[in-house]
């Protein structure tokens, strides 16, 4: 080890609880409602909402929408290139889809919602660990930006989207709680965790699992704990992004 380096600090410099580098770029593409480029240290997400005028069948004359969303990795997003699905999601990738789906219906009042679906679509561009809640964040200020074009256009009101909602990867590495974890970490970790909050502090989804080595109380407190604060950082930024403070 450098003399006077810090013992706790990760491969990048990082102290546990740190997020890499986080920059939110509104209004990536002009086409749709909404988008959003997020780079996450090198996690890189476009994000897009756009408005379908229907909802899926088994929701018809119910009087609300409804919000589904799509994730799909670039092939060359990774340093071994990726296959497209060509036949639909499938498997890790069905699974995270459901999970940006689930959290982002999170931020909306489903009820003031018309008729009609709102699609997130979430393309990673690149990835080093932590695609599904980088997905999530960024995920959310498309939305948010495109609600806010689709009311002035006279089409939805923004009164729909009521809770902002970000995300984190977290997990145990080395015997250390550790927040956003880059790829070289993921592969390490004996526990694996991903943590969505609203701005109320309320918890929309945590999935941790442990491999190895059994996840005890009191880590999960520590992950709780530091994933909490580091939610609000990135509810911070997505704050910046849309406003300017």
């Amino acid at each position: 080890m450098t003399e006077g380096a810090d013992p706790l600090a990760r491969a990048d410099g990082r102290a546990p609880e740190d997020l890499r580098p986080v920059e939110i770029l509104p209004g990536w593409l002009s086409a749709p409602p909404g988008s959003a480029l997020i780079r996450q240290g090198r996690t890189w997400v476009l994000c897009t909402a756009t408005l379908e005028e229907r909802v899926p069948a088994w929701r018809r004359g119910q009087g609300r929408g409804w919000l589904t969303a799509s994730y799909t990795m670039l092939p060359a997003a990774t340093t071994e290139r990726t296959e497209r699905e060509r036949r639909g999601a499938q498997g890790r990738t069905l699974e995270i889809e459901r999970l940006i789906g689930r959290s982002l219906r999170g931020a909306l009042d489903l009820d003031r919602l018309p008729e009609v679906t709102l699609h997130v679509d979430c393309d990673v561009l690149q990835a080093d660990g932590g695609t599904r809640t980088v997905a999530v964040t960024g995920g959310w200020v498309a939305l948010a930006s495109g609600v806010r074009a689709l009311s002035a256009a006279g089409r939805l009101s923004e009164a729909v989207l009521v809770r902002q909602v970000a995300a984190v990867s977290a997990g145990v590495v080395d015997g250390r709680a550790l927040i956003d974890l880059d790829y070289a970490e993921d592969v390490r970790a004996e526990t694996d965790m991903n943590v969505v909050m609203t701005d109320q502090g309320q918890f929309l989804e945590v999935q941790a699992t442990a491999e190895g080595h059994p996840l005890l109380g009191a880590d999960l407190t520590r992950l709780l704990d530091v994933t909490g604060r580091g939610v609000v950082e990135l509810m911070r930024h997505q704050s910046v992004a849309l406003c300017g403070t």
